[in-house]
């Protein structure tokens, strides 16, 4: 099936609809982590009072570079294309509502989505896990055959991959492609996709 045919679109959220602003290795460095360490498993592996500063640690790190996000170039245009067409639109992402509502307030794209399109770690469990995807196809009332998880990092495809929904991996260094085995479509741009997204469209 085309992308233009799928009616449910899942997108990551840092690096995919804003500028990628994160810093994984400073985070890890300041947590005590090491560089191949996941952070929020290792989070949530500790004891909880050893784990409590961390995350105090982690929220605030989070919520500076929230409060800075930009959009990712033609985001709107793209977003606006597929609501136009009927599609849902929605988020999945590793962060919390709180830095959610931050990117999304200083991206200028809070009014593009509702509570409801949105899953973040407070609601289910992080990618690469599908949770997030099966949740919000379960509000939508869609099926994995008729929806999309675009972004630009593995987890990101891994979850899109084990939810049985389009891969699209949203690559703008444009270098060798990464995970092409978990990857459909590979752009380099958010205006490359929404030519895509418009191919075989009712």
């Amino acid at each position: 099936m085309t992308l233009g045919l799928r009616e449910f679109w899942i997108f990551d959220l840092d690096g995919t609809l804003t500028l990628a602003a994160h810093d994984f290795a400073e985070i890890r460095n300041l947590l005590g982590f090491d560089h191949e360490s996941p952070i929020l498993e290792s989070l949530r592996a500790m004891p909880e009072s050893d784990a409590a500063p961390l995350w105090e640690k982690l929220h605030t790190w989070e919520l500076a570079i929230a409060k800075r996000s930009e959009p990712q170039p033609h985001v709107v245009a793209l977003l606006r294309s597929l609501r136009a067409r009927g599609s849902r639109v929605g988020i999945l992402t590793r962060n919390n509502w709180t830095n959610v509502e931050e990117t999304l307030r200083a991206a200028e794209l809070r009014d593009v989505f509702s509570k409801e399109d949105i899953a973040t770690r407070d609601c289910a469990e992080p990618k690469p896990s599908p949770a997030g995807i099966h949740l919000l196809l379960e509000r939508w009332g869609g099926e994995p055959s008729r929806a999309v998880m675009v972004g630009d990092y593995l987890y990101d495809l891994q979850a899109g991959r084990a939810a049985g929904v389009a891969t699209v991996h949203l690559d703008v260094d444009g270098e060798t492609p990464r995970w092409p085995e978990l990857t459909d479509y590979r752009v380099t741009n958010l205006s490359e996709l929404e030519l895509l997204s418009r191919a075989g469209a009712r």
